[in-house]
């Protein structure tokens, strides 16, 4: 099992750029495949962006592709997702979640991963 708490979200403008972290608990971290997941208000959550166990592979989502980049960092327990360019379309509470069952492959549905942060609200002004 493993825990993740999200840090890094907040106000900024259209244009701007944010990073959000990830930080996860145990020692089995590079046993999963990371997602961030992100919902607005009204809306279904939606997939945003992920990476396999190794870090060498990443999937995102076409309304993101060019001003995301996921990445991790094993030895830290920490996956991060750079959001540049960011317009108020992406204003939603963004989640990181733990794929314990892809191994080469990066999960976009939600259902495959079985561990959830509690979220952080990202907001972008026009």
């Amino acid at each position: 099992q493993v825990q993740l708490g999200e840090s890094g979200g907040g106000l900024v403008q259209a244009g701007g750029s944010l990073r959000l972290s990830c930080a996860a608990s145990g020692r089995t971290f590079s046993s999963y495949s990371m997602g961030w997941f992100r919902q607005a208000p009204g809306k279904e959550r939606e997939f945003v962006a992920a990476i396999n166990r190794s870090g060498g592979g990443a999937y995102y989502a076409d309304s993101v592709k060019g001003r995301f980049t996921i990445s991790r960092d094993n030895a830290k327990n920490t996956v991060y997702l750079q959001m540049n360019s960011l317009k108020p379309a992406d204003t939603a509470v963004y989640y990181c979640a733990a794929d314990p069952r892809s191994i080469q492959t990066i999960a976009t549905m939600s259902g495959w991963y079985d561990y959830w942060g509690q979220g952080t609200q990202v907001t972008v002004s026009s």
